[in-house]
């Protein structure tokens, strides 16, 4: 059980509190949506590294030769498989495979809301602890680069922008969170955001 003295209480905390949805859709109410479009289950992990430099949020950039979001910033994550017993199995099982994470490695803590993304995925953030000792062997065919951002940073909402580009046709708007050289946004900082609203209620 997380004590006072425990750097992850106030997330452990904010998984007690409502939560509101979270979808790619939430800054774009406008966009029409497909009624009954199939939806595929997928699973990320969100791992959170206490260490001497304080917690710290792994994150991985996708490699730069794969058909979908090539170089963007993720979770390690991916499509739920019918292997997969549960979104927590799958968001560990696709942590093992891009960064190298041991079976032993993390404690999951909770879910964040279910998050649907527009290109057809209900994405389940599972929350968890990762060991302190940790350290991420990047998947070369997945994982370009495998890195740690200070979870301070990603939980103060005032480091988050709203800003928009044309995809299909439409404009559509999206939260970023920018890191030093790294461009956090999307699925990724809408994710973050969530939590980041749910500690300072």
């Amino acid at each position: 059980m997380p004590t006072a003295a425990d750097p992850l209480a106030p997330l452990v905390a904010a998984l007690g509190r409502p939560a509101r949805p979270s979808s790619d859709y939430d800054l774009n109410r406008d966009s029409p949506v497909a009624p009954k479009r199939p939806l595929r289950p997928a699973a990320v992990l969100v791992g959170v590294q206490p260490g001497a430099a304080g917690v710290r949020v792994v994150l991985t950039k996708r490699a730069s030769h794969l058909r979908h979001h090539p170089g963007q910033i993720a979770f390690p994550g991916g499509k739920q498989d019918e292997a997969d017993a549960t979104p927590e199995a799958a968001a560990l099982r696709e942590a093992a495979e891009e960064i190298g994470l041991p079976p032993g490695a993390a404690q999951v803590l909770g879910h964040l809301p279910v998050h649907e993304t527009v290109t057809g995925f209900t994405v389940t953030p599972v929350l968890a602890r990762i060991d302190p000792g940790f350290a991420p062997r990047p998947q070369p065919g997945e994982v370009e680069e495998a890195f740690a951002v200070p979870l301070a940073h990603v939980l103060d909402t005032a480091r988050y922008r709203v800003e928009q580009r044309l995809w299909l046709g439409q404009w559509r708007r999206y939260y970023t969170v920018p890191w030093g050289p790294y461009y956090i946004w999307g699925a990724t900082a809408r994710i973050l955001r969530g939590l980041a609203d749910r500690i300072e209620r």
